[in-house]
This record gives C-alpha cells, sequence and structure tokens, in this order.
C-alpha cells in the first residue's frame, strides 16, 4: 500500500517538472532566437586590410634593400634604393642643356640688339638721303633759273648789240656830208665792239648756267639712287632682324626633361607610402628592378575590416553604424570592438538557379534541388583602433552584430 502510494507521489511530482522543464526550453530557445535575430552572429568571416603591390617607377639594380619580410615599417621609412646614378646623369644633362638654351636666347638677344641698331643707322641714312635729295632738288631749281637769268642777259645783250650795229650803219654815211662827227662815229664803232664782247660773254654766262643745270639734275638723279638704295638696306635690315620665338619654344620642353629626369631621380629611393606591413619580399640586394614591375607587397595597418558573410534573413537587421564584436581564432579570448561600416549590396547569381547569363536566350537547368540554401551576402565591419600586430589578411574571425547599437545617420 506505502508503495502504490510512493509512485502516485513521484507521478504526481513528475507532470510539473517535466512542464516545467518544457516551458523552460520554449522560453531558452525563444530566447536564443531574439538573440540571434537582433544581434545577428556568423563565423563564415576574414579579416582584411588593404594592400598594394610596390612596384619601382624606374629601372634599375637595387643597391640598398632596408627592409626584410613581415617587417613593420613606419611611414616615410626607405624601402630601397635603386642605382641613381644614370638619373644624376640624366638631371645634369637635362640641366646643361637648359643652360645652354639660355645662353643661345642671350646671344639672340644681342644679335638682335645689333640688327636693331643696323636699323636704325639704315633709317638715319634714309633721312640723309632724303636731305640730300631735297638739296639737289633745289640745286636744280637754282641751276634752272640761273640759265633763265643767263638767257635773259644774252637777248638783251643781243638787243643792245644790234642796236649798237644798226646805230653805227646809220650815222657812218652821214660822216661823208659831215653831219656827225669823227668822235661820234668812233663812240660808236667803241660801243658796237663793247656790246658784243658783252653778248659773247652773256653766252658763256648761258653756258656755264646751262652746265650748272646738268650737273645739279645728275646730284639729283644721284641723291635719288642714293635713297633708294638706303630704302632697300632699311627692308633688308629690318628682314634680317630675327625673332626669340623659336628658342622660346624650346623652353617648356627643356625645363619638362628637368623636371623627368628629378622626377626619375626621386623615385630611385623608394620610401614607405603609410604604416605597414611588408609581405611577399622574394628579392634581394643587387636584384635588377624594372619600372612596373611589383616586388612585394605592402599591407595597409592603419585600418583593418572583418568581412563578415550574413545570411540574407540576417540582412533586415543589420545597418551601417552598429556596434559590432570580432574575435579571431588566434586570439579567441581578446574580444575586439567594430563598427558596421557597409553591407552588400551583390553576389554572384547561382547557376543552378537562373541559369547561365548569355547573349542569347537564358540557360536554366533542368534540375530539382530539394534544398534551397539562404545567399550570404558580405557585410564590412571595420575596426576603428586596430593593433598592428592583432591581425593578419585572411585570418578566420566570428562577428557578432549588436542591433541596440548606434545607427548612424541615413544619408
Amino acid at each position: 500500500m506505502s508503495g502504490e502510494f510512493a509512485g502516485a507521489s513521484s507521478r504526481k511530482l513528475g507532470i510539473p517538472l517535466s512542464a516545467g522543464i518544457i516551458v523552460y526550453a520554449l522560453f531558452s530557445g525563444a530566447g536564443v532566437l531574439w538573440k540571434t535575430v537582433t544581434n545577428p552572429r556568423t563565423d563564415d568571416a576574414e579579416i582584411f586590410a588593404n594592400f598594394i603591390g610596390i612596384a619601382p617607377v624606374v629601372n634599375g639594380p637595387i643597391t640598398n634593400l632596408h627592409i626584410v619580410d613581415n617587417q613593420f615599417i613606419k611611414e616615410g621609412e626607405p624601402l630601397f634604393e635603386i642605382d641613381d646614378r644614370p638619373y644624376r646623369y640624366a638631371l645634369a644633362q637635362a640641366e646643361s642643356d637648359l643652360e645652354s638654351l639660355n645662353g643661345q636666347l642671350e646671344n639672340q638677344r644681342r644679335t638682335i640688339a645689333s640688327l636693331h641698331s643696323s636699323v636704325d643707322v639704315a633709317k638715319s641714312l634714309v633721312l640723309s638721303s632724303e636731305a640730300g635729295v631735297n638739296r639737289a632738288s633745289a640745286s636744280v631749281d637754282q641751276a634752272k633759273a640761273d640759265v633763265s637769268n643767263a638767257k635773259a642777259a644774252v637777248e638783251k645783250a643781243d638787243a643792245e648789240y644790234s642796236y649798237g650795229v644798226n646805230n653805227l650803219h646809220r650815222i657812218e654815211p652821214l660822216l661823208e656830208q659831215q653831219f656827225v662827227t669823227v668822235d661820234q662815229v668812233d663812240l660808236a664803232r667803241t660801243t658796237v665792239s663793247t656790246r658784243s664782247q658783252a653778248a659773247k660773254q652773256a653766252r658763256s654766262q648761258l653756258a656755264l648756267a646751262e652746265a650748272g643745270r646738268l650737273v645739279a639734275e645728275a646730284q639729283y638723279r644721284q641723291a635719288q639712287a642714293t635713297l633708294a638704295q638706303t630704302q632697300n638696306q632699311v627692308l633688308q635690315a629690318a628682314h634680317s632682324v630675327t625673332t626669340l620665338g623659336p628658342l622660346l619654344g624650346q623652353l617648356p620642353g627643356k625645363r619638362a626633361a628637368i623636371e623627368t629626369a628629378r622626377y626619375n631621380l626621386d623615385h630611385c629611393r623608394i620610401l614607405a607610402p603609410f604604416d605597414a606591413r611588408v609581405t611577399n619580399l622574394t628579392i634581394s640586394q643587387g636584384a635588377y628592378a624594372h619600372a612596373g614591375e611589383q616586388v612585394f607587397t605592402l599591407i595597409d595597418t592603419r585600418v583593418w575590416w572583418a568581412i563578415a558573410n550574413f545570411r540574407e534573413a540576417q540582412l533586415q537587421h543589420i545597418r551601417p553604424g552598429m556596434d559590432a564584436e570580432i574575435y579571431v581564432l588566434s586570439r579567441p579570448n581578446v574580444r575586439f570592438k567594430g563598427v558596421v561600416d557597409s553591407v552588400g549590396f551583390g553576389v554572384t547569381p547561382d547557376a543552378d538557379l537562373i541559369g547561365k547569363l548569355t547573349s542569347g536566350l537564358p540557360d536554366v537547368q533542368r534540375t530539382l534541388n530539394w534544398v534551397h540554401l539562404a545567399s550570404r551576402f558580405p557585410v564590412r565591419v571595420r575596426i576603428p583602433t586596430p593593433v598592428h600586430e592583432a591581425f593578419r589578411i585572411g585570418e578566420s574571425a566570428v562577428v557578432v552584430v549588436r542591433g541596440e547599437g548606434s545607427v548612424a545617420p541615413v544619408k
């Protein structure tokens, strides 16, 4: 009887206990579900940072290698040096070419100044020749006036001589009749002789004046020829004046050659562009570096991200600006704070679902997939204050997004 009572008591206690366990399980499951919904979590994540390949700008053998593989370097520290002698020589040659061009410009300026002086001298000769032409023209006018005066004097002398001869012929017959005296006849004869000499002298003066006119006209023509010659000299001197245009046009090219040579020389010494970690260093001192050919890689340690792939159903609970926690497998007990930087908007489409995208019709495969997996989209979580030694690119990580964190305003 006591055994039956004990069994009934156990059954009475088991029913509430079972109900409590079920209720606890339901509440626990709901709590876990709520936590996973409001705080999305994924272990499909990797640590990522920007990295660049270091390639020289110039060619040449590496004379100094200041780094080793996996070394941490600060911004501005030297990485390696390339033999700069050819580039120093090129810079010196470019500077010498510019100095030579400047010398040519200076000489050309002196030549142009001398040519301008020649033009000025030629112009002065033109002015002098014009003055000579004017003087010769005045001399011609004077000679013509002298000829006119001499002709008038000849005409007057001829007229007086004719009058004297006629007077002599008129009174000579009167001498026999004693109407005139001998003295009067002698005076008339003397007058004729005197006026004959005066006429001859007037003709001589006329011939001299005509000769002077010819000389003045010849001098006038010579002055005109001299004027034409000096005018041609002015034109020739003006055409001989050169310009600095061709030489000045070479200056930008010479300066550009200097800047190019200096640019190449400056790039013989390669410095770290930012705080970084050296990796994939496979060269040594003495190797020949080719321009544009990568020699090693620098990992930018200033900013690190965790690239976390979340299921598409979780994306509605993730927005930029939310706080996040990152755990790396190499340090599982260390929690790193992060901020959701961006949420991916595209992944490669599944060819089993939509087929192959071709230029013709879509190539949809006739397959039956009973299990449909949710797509995963990358979420970039930035680590605001990273530690240089804490992360490696490609390192596995776990990311938890805290939904209750601050949300950045949507722009």
